[in-house]
């Protein structure tokens, strides 16, 4: 029997390249869900993969992050704008675009946010560390600018974003995507399988 206080904890960051390639399999898994356990809350949980930083990508990181890419569009069929690498100033910085998912969060956006991310680093060639594309991802979601940079820039979602990380350190995850289920108290791994939703599926029946 479903129980009330289940709940489905996603934990992902905007600028993960193997979360964009998960994005597919994700709506699937909802869509299921939705149907198999209509009252499973579903949440959204930051995992903030890189700190801020105004320092370039050094080269080897441009690199062996292009070859991700390369391997994602390979193994999943993913698309990719592979043109960012040339027309773009990389930072390893995925703070911003995180915390610009809880800004989101605020409007029951945050989905919509972390898509129109998405969109504009891999097939846009634009810099999600850069404030600019985030004002353009939240404007294209309907948040207003200049709420959304007020908002960005606050102590509140400072505090908010490194609670949060806090939170996400604990559960029992090992990079991003991951899925926990938090059920009586507890907080179970979940296999993730980037082709089929049907193993999370099981894993979630199995435990629920």
């Amino acid at each position: 029997m479903m129980t009330a206080s289940a709940r489905l904890i996603y934990v992902y960051d905007p600028m993960c390249s193997w979360c964009w390639g998960y994005k597919p399999t994700l709506l699937a898994l909802k869509t299921q869900l939705i149907e198999l356990f209509p009252t499973l809350a579903i949440d959204y949980k930051v995992g903030g993969l890189a700190p801020d930083s105004d320092m370039p990508m050094p080269a080897e990181m441009q690199q062996f992050l292009a070859q991700t890419w390369h391997k994602i569009a390979q193994q999943l069929g993913t698309e990719f704008n592979h043109a960012f690498w040339q027309e773009c100033q990389p930072r390893r910085s995925t703070y911003p675009a995180c915390r610009a998912c809880i800004v989101a969060r605020e409007f029951a956006l945050e989905s919509e946010m972390m898509l129109a991310i998405q969109q504009a680093y891999y097939l846009q060639a634009k810099n999600p560390s850069d404030l600019d594309t985030l004002i353009e991802a939240a404007e294209s979601v309907g948040i207003d600018k200049t709420v959304f940079v007020e908002r960005l820039s606050s102590a509140e979602i400072a505090q908010a974003f490194m609670k949060e990380l806090d939170f996400v350190h604990q559960l029992p995850i090992r990079g991003f995507p991951s899925l926990v289920l938090q059920v009586n108290g507890q907080n179970i791994g979940l296999p993730l399988d980037y082709h089929d939703p049907q193993t999370t599926i099981d894993a979630i029946t199995k435990a629920l």
